[in-house]
C-alpha cells in the first residue's frame, strides 16, 4: 500500500496526457461525431467504442514494450505511416463526395449503411492504424513508468485511459445524434463534409511526407 502514493503523481501525469490527447480534434473525434450525426446515435457509439478500443489495444502494446520495439525500426514506422495516411486518404474521399452531393448522406457512412460491428471495427481501425496514436501511447506509459514500477502500474494506466476514452466518444456520439444537432448537420452536412474530407486529406499527406 505504501507503493501507491509514490507512483500516484506519474500515473496522474500520464492520464492527465491521455485526456489532453484524447479530447484534441483530430480523426477519431471527427469520425465519431460525423457517424453519430450522419447515421445515428448507435453508429457512433459502436465507432466510438470501437476508437476506445483500438487506443487500449494501442496501450497493451506499448505496455508490453512491443511499440518502443517497433519504433526503433524505420522500415516498419514507415510501414505503417503509409497504411495510416492511405487510410486517411480513403476518408478523405469519402468525405470529399459526399460534400459534393445533394442529397443527404451519412458524413462518414461510406456508402451502406452497416452493422454495429462493422462501424466498431472502422473506429478500431482509425485508431490503430494512426502511427501518432503510438507515439502517444508511448509517451504516455513513459510518464506513468518509473524506474522499479510495480508491474500494476502499466495495467492500471491502461485501464483508466480505456475506460476514459470509452465514456468520451460514447457522450460525443450521444450528444451529437441528438434531433437538433442533426437538423443543424442536415442544414451544414455539405461544408462539415468538406471540412471533414480537407482535414483528412491535410492529415494524410502531412502524415506521408512527414520524416518522423
Amino acid at each position: 500500500m505504501d507503493a501507491v502514493p509514490s507512483y500516484l503523481p506519474g500515473m496522474l501525469l500520464a492520464y492527465c496526457a491521455f485526456v489532453l490527447a484524447t479530447v484534441s480534434p483530430g480523426p477519431a473525434v471527427l469520425a465519431t461525431l460525423g457517424t453519430a450525426m450522419g447515421a445515428g446515435r448507435r453508429a457512433g457509439v459502436a465507432l466510438g467504442l470501437g476508437v476506445a478500443m483500438g487506443s487500449c489495444s494501442l496501450g497493451v502494446l506499448t505496455a508490453l514494450g512491443l511499440s518502443v520495439v517497433l519504433a526503433s525500426y524505420a522500415g516498419a514506422l514507415v510501414a505503417i505511416k503509409i497504411a495510416g495516411g492511405l487510410y486517411l486518404l480513403w476518408l478523405a474521399v469519402k468525405s470529399l463526395r459526399s460534400a459534393a452531393r445533394r442529397q443527404a448522406l451519412p458524413a462518414m457512412a461510406g456508402g451502406a449503411r452497416r452493422g454495429a460491428l462493422g462501424y466498431f471495427a472502422r473506429g478500431w481501425a482509425v485508431q490503430i492504424s494512426n502511427p501518432k496514436a503510438i507515439l502517444a501511447w508511448i509517451a504516455i506509459i513513459s510518464l506513468g513508468l518509473k524506474p522499479g514500477a510495480p508491474h500494476w502500474v502499466a495495467p492500471a494506466i491502461v485501464v483508466a485511459c480505456t475506460l476514459t476514452g470509452m465514456a468520451f466518444y460514447s457522450l460525443c456520439a450521444v450528444v451529437f445524434s441528438t434531433p437538433a444537432m442533426a437538423r443543424g448537420y442536415a442544414r451544414a452536412r455539405r461544408v462539415i463534409d468538406g471540412v471533414l474530407g480537407v482535414f483528412f486529406a491535410a492529415t494524410a499527406i502531412k502524415l506521408l511526407t512527414s520524416k518522423t
